[in-house]
């Protein structure tokens, strides 16, 4: 488990290989990732974009942003936390994910980066 604070914004990341999606002898390695995000400041923020850096351990790298995560903008009081899951396939048995969140404190719009904490996804037969 990672866990970076940025901004009085906790964001805490569980991974989970997923066998029953994953075909290793296709390379098509799929992994989940649960991320938790706490606002440990004393002001209402909400998540507006997302922005990541996936590179599988062929140092292959793909840039993923969009709007919110999963189809979400959640808006998070002090104290509040938010939590959800997504997956990364990967053709290679092991990489790294980290990236950003750019948010906007409610009272005034202005916008802040929070960090992602660099996470490895590894399948869980590599650590053999």
């Amino acid at each position: 488990m990672e866990t970076a604070i940025t901004n009085d914004i906790r964001v805490t990341v569980e991974v989970i290989y997923q066998p029953s999606y994953s075909k290793p002898l296709k390379n098509e390695f799929v992994f989940a990732y649960r991320i938790t995000i706490e606002n440990i400041g004393n002001q209402v923020v909400q998540l507006m974009r997302r922005h990541w850096f996936i590179w599988d351990s062929n140092a292959v790298q793909r840039e993923v942003e969009g709007d919110g995560v999963v189809g979400d903008q959640p808006v998070l009081n002090p104290g509040q936390s938010y939590q959800y899951v997504s997956g990364c396939p990967l053709v290679t048995e092991m990489g790294t994910m980290e990236g950003f969140y750019t948010m906007k404190y409610i009272e005034n719009d202005k916008e802040f980066v929070v960090q992602v904490p660099r996470f490895q996804m590894i399948a869980p037969f590599k650590n053999n």
